[in-house]
């Protein structure tokens, strides 16, 4: 009885090794039946990952244009600013000038009328 246990013991490990050998011949002949078709699909996944790519640049790199044309609003707005308030500033400080010269020619001018008059009444006097 034993050794017809055992018989049938190796048969079954020998059926085993024999179905995974078939399965293992199965799978390599799938894999290369396949292998045009994969590499069809590897290539084609490259050439989607390569497109991904590009897109992702220039979609960056418009994002970048924007953010200099963004600067360079900016920092001409500034410009403009600065000189606008430099504009004012010159015209205030001009405008401050003219006042205290008119004010000095009026006081002037003052001073030379209060003059004439003094030296009129000294002259009738005399």
């Amino acid at each position: 009885m034993r050794n017809i246990r055992n018989s049938e013991l190796t048969d079954r490990r020998g059926t085993a090794a024999d179905a995974k050998a078939a399965l293992l011949r199965a799978y390599r002949a799938a894999k290369e039946a396949a292998e045009p078709t994969r590499e069809a699909r590897q290539a084609e996944r490259l050439a989607i990952a390569e497109a991904r790519e590009a897109r992702r640049a220039e979609r960056e790199q418009l994002k970048l244009e924007e953010q200099n044309r963004i600067e360079a609003e900016t920092a001409e707005r500034d410009a403009a600013l600065a000189a606008a308030a430099r504009a004012e500033i010159e015209a205030r400080e001009m405008a401050d000038k003219n006042r205290i010269a008119r004010v000095l020619e009026d006081e002037a001018a003052r001073k030379a009328e209060r003059d004439r008059r003094y030296a009129n009444r000294k002259a009738r006097q005399a």
